[in-house]
């Protein structure tokens, strides 16, 4: 009997870990512009905020970013993906964390370590164009496992 009743609560556990989808998260609604966001790694959601949605199409804007690491950070990189109606226009990787060259100040976190970020963002883009967007973004560290994960979407039904 306690062999069946393990192998359910076993059982159980697989199907709720597979099953997991996280929610999509409201960052913001204003005027014409919304910004959404989900995390795209199974296991790990996390927090993401700004002040206003008008504050993306300025140069710079301030967000707020906050998870729990899974995996040590020796190495870190980034790879972010534009795609617009299903198609990837716009490909974009970096190093962020290397030995002895680090851009970020959480390079060298341990796992269960928590990160935080709160300060300024550059996009290096002045207007955001009318239409719907998804920005897909996954962090990897230095044995390529998945460190955070996300899609953002982004709606801009005017042009500023």
């Amino acid at each position: 009997m306690k062999t069946s009743n393990a192998l359910v609560l076993i059982l159980v556990l697989l199907y709720v870990n597979g099953s997991t989808e996280w929610p999509t998260h409201t960052v913001c609604k204003e005027d014409n512009l919304e910004l959404y966001y989900k995390s795209c790694d199974p296991q790990q959601d996390f927090a993401f905020s700004i002040d206003h949605c008008s504050d993306i199409t300025t140069h710079t804007f301030n967000i707020r970013a906050a998870m729990v690491l899974r995996h040590n950070i020796k190495e870190l990189y980034v790879k972010i993906d534009l795609i617009i109606n299903g198609k990837t226009v716009l490909s974009y990787s970096e190093t962020l964390c290397e030995p002895g060259h680090s851009k970020l100040i959480f390079c060298g976190k341990k796992k269960g370590e928590q990160i935080y970020y709160e300060g300024p963002v550059t996009l290096g883009i002045k207007e955001i164009p009318q239409g719907d967007y998804t920005v897909s973004a996954k962090l990897t560290n230095e044995d390529h496992v998945t460190v955070a994960c996300a899609d953002f979407t982004v709606k801009n039904y005017l042009e500023y």
